[in-house]
């Protein structure tokens, strides 16, 4: 059976559930079979960015504006190297400076740091710069206490999970939900991941509320 969402949904996790639950379940090897069929494993940062679409999992393949992957950690970068962040027809360069992503827990504790990238045409440093995006998320392998610096965190790095998008025009911030409207989940693809209260909540109704797939509204 397919687990495609149906016409009017699409797959929208906050960066508190791309880390808290997926990339958490990847890092620890749970579920693997379902989360494998969310988000796939695949270099990023070797392939064009137009590629990557079509090699997106099934609950956002068909996605106009954004797809979410698991990148593996470079041999090079695993030896304390600088990650490659080229490919055939261009390279990523990041922007701007990472930022700690928190829990929606009480205490409010960091999950992981996101680090933006943007794609440009051509060969570094005379590249020109298209409209394709990209936040890394990884994990940390232990919540900062205090005044944790960037420089001194100690991360899970065998893999991060990575959102490529294109500039849409759209003002609707990545990790808020749109407001107001039905919210459901596709059967198949809620039941992958039945019993996860972090993923699939039930309303008082007992109806099913998803966390990870909402009904979102075209950008006008």
């Amino acid at each position: 059976m397919s687990t495609a969402a149906p016409p009017g949904f699409r797959f929208y996790p906050t960066e508190d559930e791309l880390i808290g639950f997926f990339l958490r379940h990847k890092l620890d090897r749970r579920r693997e079979s379902d989360i494998a069929r969310v988000i796939p494993v695949a270099d990023v940062y070797t392939v064009d960015p137009w590629r990557l679409p079509s090699m997106a999992g099934e609950a956002c393949r068909a996605d106009g504006e954004q797809w979410f992957f698991f990148c593996p950690r470079q041999a090079r970068e695993a030896h304390g190297g600088r990650p490659t962040r080229t490919t055939p027809s261009g390279y990523w360069k990041a922007t701007g400076s990472p930022s700690f992503v928190f829990s929606s827990a009480e205490n409010n504790p960091a999950l992981g740091v996101k680090r933006t990238m943007a794609f440009y045409r051509g060969r570094a440093p005379t590249g020109t710069k298209t409209e394709w995006k990209l936040n890394e998320y990884r994990a940390l392998a232990d919540h900062p206490g205090g005044a944790a610096s960037l420089t001194s965190l100690i991360f899970h790095s065998e893999f991060s999970v990575c959102r490529v998008y294109t500039n849409s025009g759209c003002v609707r911030a990545f990790d808020r939900r749109p407001v107001g409207g039905a919210r459901t989940v596709a059967p198949a693809l809620a039941s992958s991941f039945d019993g996860d209260s972090s993923v699939l909540r039930r309303s008082a109704g007992g109806e099913v509320d998803d966390s990870y797939m909402a009904c979102v509204p075209e950008c006008v």
